[in-house]
């Protein structure tokens, strides 16, 4: 992790973000039971479960309280977790099913227990483009209705698509009011602070240097150093500390434009429910209204900066061919990150030493997966391994110098799947 990014970069999260976290960096020596280095989703995740239990835990972020995904993500909570049919075997499929929402829960209690501002919205739809999606549609309903999924799904015409969006994009679409969106820097400034009650110690602006491995492991910043019994590494893309997770994940940027607020006219033709919407593509493209009704608009691309006009130029034209209508809106936001992919799509739990524990590899798909895997971490230490371990065994694939040519393998990654996408 490095520390040349101070702030938070020009989102439109950052801009409307109701609490500016400004935790002290790290200075001096510390003892905690647990250290948790990020935080992120996965970290503040992570320290709220251990904090509630009791423990004292300390987290040390490099920049601010949500800086990297978690603070700039689409705001899509959609349940799921990658390896789905692999977990099936290892754990059984019920326990899957469960592992799928368990995310959405966690979310649902914290908000509600804290009184976390994040506007929070339910609805959602995954909508097709090509006939095979429509089959897949029709296979993932089938799915929820043998599960006995109580929340509201059903599928959608073409027509019943088109009057619910306002598009002539999609061939159809699967409604599923048990996903939904909202402001993640919110909640995860809104966990952290709940974390803080609850006895953990945060820390900001203090990048880690490097992990002292032993029976009581050392996390060291510059200024200052942490001993804990346990220490949980949960950096995701932004990971540089342990050279054994380096090429696990590929950090893969995307990027997101937001509107301004649209017309009462414009939002009740294009979005009158409120849903996010996302595509199924692997270079996907994904939307929602924000709770000022912006549209938030985000996709990849073969693009490795930050500039907000070379962003706009890239998803403004990708935006249009959905939503012609917009073609006189202003686009107020733009900005971008890197999230981490695995190379199998397998997300992964681990540990670089027995005291010494990881999560990483969402794929784009974090906000629900993140607290799941948080609570999970918090029970491997507690002592309660089982989910863990399972999850552990999923097969790691490592990609020999990814870290230095991340670049031109994402690069050709774009190629690969822009023309799987076509097919």
């Amino acid at each position: 992790m490095t520390g040349t990014e101070p702030a938070h970069v020009g989102s439109y999260y950052a801009a409307t973000v109701n609490d500016h976290t400004e935790f002290a960096p790290l200075r001096g020596e510390h003892r905690a039971d647990v250290c948790v280095i990020g935080a992120g989703f996965t970290g503040i995740s992570t320290a709220l479960h251990l904090a509630e239990k009791g423990y004292n835990v300390h987290v040390v972020e490099a920049h601010k309280v949500g800086w990297g995904a978690s603070g700039r993500n689409g705001g899509q909570l959609i349940a799921g977790i990658s390896a789905e049919k692999r977990l099936a075997k290892m754990m059984g499929k019920q326990a899957v099913w469960d592992l799928r929402w368990a995310g959405h829960e966690i979310i649902r209690q914290r908000v509600r227990t804290y009184n976390i501002d994040c506007d929070l919205k339910y609805g959602y739809l995954d909508v097709a483009i090509k006939p095979r999606h429509v089959r897949d549609l029709e296979n993932n309903c089938r799915y929820l209705d043998d599960n006995n999924f109580a929340d509201e799904h059903r599928l959608l015409s073409q027509a019943e698509t088109r009057d619910l969006i306002g598009t002539d994009a999609y061939l159809g679409a699967l409604l599923n009011m048990g996903n939904g969106h909202l402001h993640p820097l919110n909640l995860c400034v809104g966990e952290a602070r709940a974390a803080v009650v609850n006895g953990a110690t945060i820390y900001e602006q203090s990048p880690v240097t490097h992990i002292e491995h032993g029976s009581k492991p050392v996390v060291h910043a510059d200024s200052g150093a942490v001993k804990a019994d346990f220490v949980v590494i949960a950096g995701n893309a932004y990971h540089r500390l342990e050279p054994i997770l380096r090429g696990q994940v590929l950090p893969v940027n995307s990027f997101i434009i937001a509107s301004e607020p649209l017309t009462a006219e414009l939002v009740r033709e294009i979005n009158r429910d409120d849903l996010a919407v996302c595509d199924p593509n692997y270079i996907l493209q994904y939307f929602r209204l924000s709770a000022d009704k912006r549209l938030l608009f985000g996709g990849r691309c073969n693009y490795f900066g930050m500039d907000p006009l070379l962003i706009k130029s890239q998803l403004v034209p990708r935006l249009l061919k959905i939503y012609p209508q917009l073609r006189d809106t202003r686009f107020e936001f733009a900005w971008g990150g890197s999230i981490a992919v695995p190379v199998n799509r397998a997300v992964q739990l681990g540990r670089v030493a027995p005291n010494v524990l990881y999560a990483q590899g969402y794929s784009g798909h974090g906000i629900n997966v993140t607290h799941v895997t948080g609570q999970i971490l918090a029970e491997a230490i507690a002592g309660t391994s089982e989910r863990f371990d399972v999850i552990s065994q999923l097969k790691t694939m490592r990609v020999p110098g990814a870290a230095t040519f991340s670049r031109q393998l994402i690069t050709l990654g774009m190629i690969y799947y822009g023309l799987k996408d076509r097919l």
